[in-house]
């Protein structure tokens, strides 16, 4: 199995008094409530546990893209990216997902992959995103065309990576007369990429086409819906006339390791109840503007909410409960991820040790005892 260290880079020191008084901590949550020297501070954590995680034994190291919000301070990812890769040496780096459609020229991601594929030798990974629905509120996007502007901006960017230039291209979105990208990628024909995603339909047919067979990776999703999105990625995949790779399948979980299960729901208890209900939430029309999913996806996307239990506080009991995040001893923890992992076939999880308002002393102390009380037990 491959191990991800993954980071949303939360606000911590959010009022979140202040945080109530808004719809959500996305868009809408005046800006005032940031401070910039304390979100400094946020920064240069952030990136030393990335750093730190390296030094554990991570495969991988991952960064996020959202705007606007509080959730995760990290509008521009690459930037993220290029520190990590002078501050480490082997773990692959990961940038999952940028967010295709909300992008004015796909080429200029072309070129940003491909240089910062150049500076890490060939350590990228990159993450493509139709964005979460509040994103379309911060870039004026129309989300009815979402999926037309993913796939074809990521036709434009394999196309800039893989074909000898200068080519064209043209499609309903996106006209480029030149591409023509220098550097090119380091890695041939391309840095490798991984689909995130909560389960849409057509995202899974479309990732594993025969063409692509993309990674699929499952996130913010129940026990019971991570192996039912994976085992649809499978059938599909077998529907295309092959079986599909532990290598690409995978899913995104908050992790807590401690002593004992009542330790570890003790310490993790305020970081996740924040990141679900006070950074994650937000109104159904904000999460789900017109058009942006299709009737299959919205009912998966509804059941989802459902197991979540939308429209009221969630407790990290009930989260615990349904799976929808691993928080115990070492034991407790490696039988859910084993379980999980014999239902699915899955090859690849994504761990967020961080998350919400934990502190940097848990999270040190939680990525210790998952590496070394975890780990080891999962590796294939």
């Amino acid at each position: 199995m491959q191990f991800t260290f993954f980071h949303l880079m939360p606000y911590r020191p959010l009022d979140m008094a202040e945080r109530h008084k808004h719809r959500a901590a996305w868009v809408v949550m005046p800006n005032t409530l940031y401070d910039p020297k304390k979100g400094a501070e946020e920064y240069e954590s952030y990136i030393n546990q990335l750093v730190y995680a390296e030094k554990l034994g991570f495969d991988v190291i991952a960064v996020n893209e959202h705007h606007q919000t509080a959730y995760g301070i990290m509008p521009a990812p690459n930037l993220i990216a290029a520190n990590l890769i002078a501050r480490t040496t082997k773990a692959k780096i990961a940038i999952i997902g940028r967010a295709l459609p909300l992008v004015n020229n796909p080429v200029n991601i072309a070129e940003e992959f491909a240089m910062l594929d150049n500076l890490s030798k060939g350590r990228i990974i990159t993450g493509f995103v139709r964005g979460i629905g509040n994103e379309y509120h911060s870039t004026g996007i129309n989300p009815f065309f979402s999926h037309e502007r993913y796939q074809e901006a990521h036709d434009l960017i394999v196309q800039a990576w893989t074909k000898p230039g200068p080519t064209s291209f043209e499609g309903e979105h996106f006209n480029v007369r030149y591409v023509n990208i220098w550097p090119r990628p380091y890695q041939a024909p391309h840095p490798e990429i991984w689909i995130p995603s909560m389960g849409s339909s057509e995202t899974v047919k479309w990732a594993a086409a025969p063409e692509r067979k993309y990674p699929f990776l499952v996130t913010f999703s129940s026990r019971e819906l991570v192996a039912r999105y994976l085992n649809v990625y499978r059938e599909q995949a077998r529907q295309y006339g092959y079986e599909a790779l532990p290598s690409q399948l995978g899913w995104a979980s908050p992790v807590y390791v401690a002593d004992t299960d009542e330790r570890a729901r003790k310490e993790a208890k305020e970081g996740i109840e924040t990141l679900f209900n006070d950074f994650l939430a937000v109104p159904f029309q904000m999460l789900l503007p017109p058009g942006y999913m299709s009737l299959p996806s919205m009912k998966n996307t509804m059941r989802m909410r459902k197991a979540l239990g939308a429209q009221k506080r969630l407790t990290l009991e009930e989260l615990a409960d349904n799976g929808t995040v691993v928080v115990g001893s070492p034991k407790t923890v490696r039988e859910q991820l084993a379980k999980l992992r014999e239902e699915t076939n899955a090859g690849k999880l994504i761990t967020m040790l961080q998350f919400g308002t934990l502190s940097d002393e848990l999270t040190k102390r939680n990525m210790e005892m998952f590496v070394s009380e975890v780990m080891p037990h999962l590796k294939d």
